[in-house]
């Protein structure tokens, strides 16, 4: 059976529309559109560190298992140095965004920089996610045998936290890819989502408000 894609696509999909969420609302807070009191400024700080760490991760490990397996399954067909060179980049913004959130609420700049650097980051996660899916997903697809991706999917799934993670796989996922997911996982996910459900809704709340 070919590698079942769903999970990095809905991950893919969370990376991205967390970094354009962050980047908006930060935004706003620092043309002054909106106004944050301190549990929403550390609110704010704690997802982007969460956020950036788990970027981080999903990257590594693509660097670290991924690649190899792609190499030794597809050979010649890919040429890996671009997205290498993608990840390299948005490592210093990562560390930009995670340095600033640690100043929040302290800091009247902290939110600025943030802003600055998640927009630039969100802009260059559409666009190395976009050329990984189109390049790679169709190779992995048809190189990658099934047991060597379920080992990749286990070393991403590694540096994960389950608390901030699953509540956002709920909110990304299409109707239809959490009721494979479901299907997948068993009764455990449905119980797990209800019960993390209410308290990730009342954090986004506060931090994004009606964005």
């Amino acid at each position: 059976m070919a590698p079942n894609l769903l999970g990095f696509r809905i991950a893919h999909r969370m990376m991205r529309g967390d970094s354009r969420r962050l980047a908006a609302v930060t935004g706003a807070l620092a043309r002054g559109g909106q106004r944050a009191d301190a549990a929403r400024l550390r609110a704010i700080g704690e997802f982007a560190t969460k956020h950036c760490a788990g970027i981080h991760h999903h990257h590594q490990a693509e660097d670290d298992v991924l690649w190899p397996v792609i190499v030794r399954s597809a050979g010649a067909e890919v040429d890996l140095s671009d997205l290498t060179d993608d990840h390299k980049a948005l490592d210093p913004l990562l560390e930009e965004i995670t340095a600033a959130a640690a100043e929040l609420p302290g800091s009247p700049s902290a939110v600025r920089r943030m802003a600055a650097s998640l927009a630039t980051l969100a802009d260059l996660l559409d666009e190395h996610i976009e050329e990984e899916e189109r390049l790679l997903f169709p190779v992995i697809e048809k190189y990658v045998p099934e047991e060597e991706w379920e080992r990749v999917e286990t070393e991403v799934r590694k540096g994960g936290q389950a608390s901030f993670d699953l509540p956002r796989i709920g909110q990304y996922a299409l109707p239809e890819e959490l009721a494979a997911l479901r299907r997948m996982a068993g009764p455990v996910l449905t119980v797990m989502l209800a019960l993390m459900g209410p308290g990730h809704r009342r954090r986004q709340k506060l931090i994004f408000g009606d964005l």
